[in-house]
């Protein structure tokens, strides 16, 4: 960020008021496109967070997002005024996506990133049979369950969450390995693991019991073989007033109900 008024990029989702707030915005502060900015302000919700981080995240500029959405945990409050004030005060979080590799039963090989979660689906109504090494030692032969998931720490209060899985503090190096419905074991819970793990899962009998992996929202179908890790090389900044710290509205997750 520059010590003068920062050159901002607006990037609004396709709801009506964050198409409205985007244009106010733009004639408050004018615009830039994504390359020449110094910071890249998104209009939306998680999903259209998600989305930009995808597409704008190599060119290694800041991300100071405002909630004009259903979801907005990785979002700022909006408001019109004060916007450059906010943006010298903000705090930063720095993200490391997770790295997929997934092989499908045609024999392609895809990979993608993922700053939430990586998460195996059963396709049809047959659970899904899995196995799960750790740095190549098999550590569960056989998982039965409607499907699995690793989560970032940023990840870790959405789809992971949901699933019984932990909230995972920031900057604590680990991730999250969660269950969906599992059926056997029925009491395992998961793993935090450290963020160095290459978990490795293999699809039992994918042609009778086929099952989809989606990094975010990149899906790839009939899989038989998803490598995840966390990426050293690739890291996103996401920046956050200080009373509005994603730290602290983790934290805050966790001693909360209902």
């Amino acid at each position: 960020m520059t010590a003068q008024d920062p050159r901002i990029c607006f990037l609004a989702s396709p709801a009506p008021d964050a198409r409205a707030a985007c244009e106010e915005l733009t004639r408050l502060h004018g615009d830039h496109p994504p390359e020449d900015a110094d910071v890249l302000v998104p209009l939306g919700g998680d999903g259209f967070m998600l989305q930009t981080l995808h597409r704008h995240a190599a060119l290694g500029k800041p991300f100071y997002g405002m909630k004009l959405g259903t979801v907005g945990f990785l979002m700022n409050h909006f408001r019109s005024d004060g916007l450059v004030g906010r943006l010298h005060a903000a705090e930063p979080a720095v993200l490391h996506p997770l790295e997929m590799l997934a092989q499908s039963e045609s024999g392609a090989s895809v990979g993608s990133l993922a700053y939430n979660e990586v998460s195996l689906l059963r396709q049809t109504r047959q659970a899904a049979h899995v196995s799960i090494e750790l740095n190549g030692q098999v550590r569960l032969e056989e998982l039965i369950c409607d499907g699995v998931l690793v989560a970032t720490a940023a990840g870790s209060t959405a789809y992971n969450f949901s699933a019984q899985g932990p909230i995972l503090p920031l900057g604590a190096g680990v991730i999250a390995l969660t269950p969906i419905a599992a059926f056997r074991p029925r009491r395992w819970r998961g793993a935090v693991l450290m963020a160095g793990t290459e978990v490795k899962f293999r699809v039992l009998d994918p042609y009778k019991r086929p099952v989809s992996a989606t990094a975010d929202s990149h899906e790839v179908r009939d899989v038989v073989e998803v490598t995840v890790r966390e990426s050293r090389d690739r890291s996103v900044t996401l920046m956050f007033d200080p009373d509005h710290r994603l730290e602290e509205r983790m934290l805050a997750e966790q001693f909360t109900s209902g």
